[in-house]
């Protein structure tokens, strides 16, 4: 490659990782620099440096954002806005929190009951953890008439 092509070359990656400070959103740096998305990911997987600046920038940009962030939230509690508010209390003061409280009664299932089990398979099924047993009966029932 020609040195000007590798001069221009460096000289948007500087000014992406810049952008990246300002900008942590990969898609709107690379439109303002210039720079195809394509091109940053090829530059970040062949260039270790650069993948490592670039990740640096990214953290330093979200950090920048989060910043904005808070000192817009606290504009607004000092507003007296109530979304802010309950915002700021449901994360940062632990009364307010969204708990979940799972109360069970003391005795201790050691096997559960043929009805039990039905249930707790029936609902990991809709949950989609487990494949659907009845399903799989009918299949090998339509496959064997």
């Amino acid at each position: 490659m020609s040195s000007s092509i590798l001069k221009r070359q460096h000289n948007k990656r500087v000014a992406l990782i810049e952008e990246f400070k300002k900008t942590p959103v990969v898609q709107v740096a690379c439109q303002k620099t210039g720079v195809s998305r394509a091109t940053y990911y090829r530059w970040k997987k062949e260039d270790e440096a650069f993948s490592k600046a670039a990740d640096e920038a990214l953290e330093e940009g979200s950090s920048f954002v989060n910043d904005i962030a808070e000192s817009q939230l606290l504009s607004a509690i000092k507003e007296q806005n109530m979304t802010a508010i309950i915002f700021w209390l449901k994360h940062h003061h632990k009364t307010y929190a969204t708990r979940v409280e799972i109360t069970t009664p003391n005795k201790q299932i050691e096997k559960l009951e043929p009805d039990q089990e039905e249930v707790v398979r029936r609902a990991l099924e809709l949950a989609s953890l487990i494949p659907d047993a009845g399903k799989e009966e009918e299949n090998g029932r339509s496959q064997n008439s």
